[in-house]
């Protein structure tokens, strides 16, 4: 499994709207500046937010992004299960894959299947305002 450039931008865009969750709609071109992420990549996956009902979208004066619901009911899997094909860690788990020929005599299969519930569950326990916290630590240590 390795997360891709979408997922990873993904997460923090959710994070700094979660940041600035106070301050209404958020403007993309605010967001992408503040993430150092160009415009026309970010809107791609703002798109794919909104579809999802994870982010509202407002247009015009004024208009921009903002979350939906708390940073306390999103997690990293939710979010990155939209902007990965996959998240297994073998191909023969993932979602649709065909039926491998040797899975009755796999030897490796419970390992991958252990890994791969690891990895969920511990992206579905990890949300936005878990990571708001790491981050807020770490400032508090710089200190």
């Amino acid at each position: 499994m390795l997360i891709s450039t979408k997922g990873r931008y993904a997460l923090r865009v959710m994070i700094d709207l979660a940041e600035h969750q106070t301050e209404g709609f958020i403007p993309l071109k605010v967001i992408a500046r503040r993430q150092e992420i160009s415009e026309k990549y970010l809107e791609s996956i703002i798109k794919l937010l909104v579809k999802a009902r994870l982010l509202n979208g407002l247009r015009g004066k004024g208009g921009g992004y903002q979350l939906t619901k708390a940073p306390e009911r999103y997690t990293v899997g939710a979010i990155l299960r939209l902007t990965e094909d996959s998240l297994a860690p073998v191909a023969c788990l993932e979602e649709n894959a065909h039926a491998c020929p040797r899975e009755q005599t796999c030897r490796t299969l419970s390992l991958w299947k252990g890994l791969n519930r690891v990895i969920s569950d511990y992206l579905d326990h990890v949300t936005l305002a878990d990571l708001m916290r790491e981050e807020e630590a770490k400032n508090d240590d710089a200190l």
